[in-house]
């Protein structure tokens, strides 16, 4: 079994319902998402790979099954 962090995320909802994360809350902290860069889906399920704020990507999971938010993957960005 995977450890996962559980976060809060916030939705843009256009044509259909969560069609992408404006912001994510993690560990109390609130990052605004700058960038999709890509998305990906399943059948029961579907990713985010973000550019937030703060200059970092990350890639949002949302399982629609348990209807839970967690962050799969993150990657410092150094300049």
């Amino acid at each position: 079994m995977r450890n996962r962090i559980t976060l809060q995320v916030n939705c843009y909802s256009g044509s259909t319902a969560l069609e992408r994360p404006i912001s994510f809350t993690l560990g109390g902290k609130k990052f605004n998402v700058e960038e999709v860069v890509d998305r990906w889906y399943g059948p029961d399920y579907r990713h985010f790979k973000v550019r937030a704020d703060d200059g970092n990507m990350y890639i949002l999971r949302y399982d629609e099954r348990t209807d839970e938010w967690d962050m799969e993957w993150y990657r410092k960005m150094v300049y």
